[in-house]
């Protein structure tokens, strides 16, 4: 079943420029403070965004509750009620996607911008605002943080706040020590590793061009990512943009955050997340990143046997990856052949050691940069200007 359309004040397609797609199942109590935070965006002009609201296989009063705010808000909302036996948190998503994107062809024939949150989600008042600045300065899509809601956090256990902090805190190093070996110009530090649903935005052309969301059960917003960033588009991960969102231990999706917090409950001792893998793997996976960006710039990608041998990968193989049209595609794919670029996620009581050489490693490599910085300024082109690439690059370096 679809209701059709269900708009608010004002009519958006004259100047339409972002709507925000947003998936609903069973969120009757959190729904409305949702949409009131869309409704209190600043900075972004009258009229520029509208909001759809998929509500698939619903049982409760979200839609009830939806339609009592319709008359009170001061943004367009499409509501569209969909019942599927075959729903999953990714198809849902997509749907709303799709349909913020035949909202925005709508319009007039510019680039619009398509944003996504969760029902269980609040954005800032500068939400909008900020993702429109970051494309405006040359990205195609933006990726946001996440914090939990403060009442929902208080009655979580203490032992999953301490491993956040020890998992955040290690986390953070290597993110750091990535843009110090790989710098990318549109994605600089400070950067984060978020690729959550509560907050993306990517241009309309940009949503196209990679063939939208995925609809998958679990993790369709990471492979989302991981779509854009193949396709070799721009992704910002914005420390600045904040959303709070729901950290209950039940739910919508199973397989996602809620599920994955209960596991680390149940589990102390659980695996961390794939990313937050060993140091010594981390920073050579991090130089070779940036050792293939410089030999796809230069033409050198294809002369495999600089390269491919280091990484355990199969010549044959090796010449396929190197035809690939992209670079985004190309560093996935050599991460996937290769045994020696393979995730090993730490436990949690690993992580304080790693965390340590992390830190050390990083002061390192920022004194390594600082030093290189100095010498380029004096025009001096000495041995000591290669500190810049450090020597965890020149491992394997043809």
């Amino acid at each position: 079943m679809e209701t059709g359309n269900a708009f608010g004040s004002q009519d958006p397609t004259p100047a339409l420029r972002c709507v925000v797609a947003i998936p609903v199942r069973n969120e009757a109590e959190r729904i409305a403070a949702c949409l009131e935070a869309l409704a209190a965006q600043r900075g972004i002009g009258a009229s520029a965004l509208g909001v759809v609201l998929f509500l698939n296989n619903c049982t409760d009063e979200t839609a009830h509750v939806v339609a009592g705010l319709l008359p009170s808000l001061r943004i367009p909302v499409r509501m569209i009620e969909r019942e599927y036996a075959e729903a999953n948190a990714g198809w849902a998503r997509r749907e709303a996607m799709e349909a913020a994107a035949d909202w925005l062809d709508e319009g007039e024939p510019f680039d619009g911008l398509i944003l996504t949150t969760d029902a269980d989600s609040r954005v800032p008042t500068d939400w909008v605002a900020r993702n429109l600045a970051a494309v405006a300065a040359g990205v195609d899509a933006v990726a946001g943080r996440i914090a939990l809601d403060e009442a929902d956090a208080a009655r979580l256990p203490a032992a999953l706040h301490a491993r956040g902090r020890l998992e955040g805190g290690y986390e953070t190093r290597l993110i750091e020590i990535e843009a110090l070996i790989d710098p990318l110009p549109h994605d600089p530090w400070p950067r984060h590793w978020t690729t959550s649903g509560a907050t993306l935005a990517v241009r309309l052309e940009t949503y196209r061009q990679v063939g939208g969301m995925p609809p998958l059960a679990v993790g369709e917003d990471k492979a989302f990512v991981s779509s854009l960033l193949s396709s070799d588009a721009r992704v910002r991960h914005d420390p600045d943009i904040l959303v709070v969102t729901s950290g209950r231990l039940d739910g919508r999706a199973p397989g996602g955050a809620a599920d994955t917090m209960k596991l680390r409950c149940e589990v102390p001792e659980s695996p961390c997340n794939p990313r937050l893998e060993p140091l010594p793997r981390a920073v050579f996976r991090y130089a070779w990143r940036r050792r293939l960006r410089r030999l796809q710039a230069t033409g050198r990608l294809a002369r495999t046997p600089f390269w491919a041998p280091w990484l355990g990968i199969r010549a044959e193989d090796a010449r396929i990856i190197a035809g690939l049209p992209t670079l985004g595609a190309i560093l996935a794919a050599v991460e996937a052949a290769s045994p020696r670029l393979g995730y090993r996620p730490l436990r949690p009581r690993e992580l304080a050691r790693h965390t340590r050489l992390a830190n050390a490693v990083s002061c390192l490599l920022r004194g390594a940069r600082r030093l290189g910085h100095s010498v380029r300024s004096t025009g001096a082109r000495t041995a000591a200007g290669d500190l810049g690439v450090t020597s965890f690059e020149r491992t394997g370096d043809a």
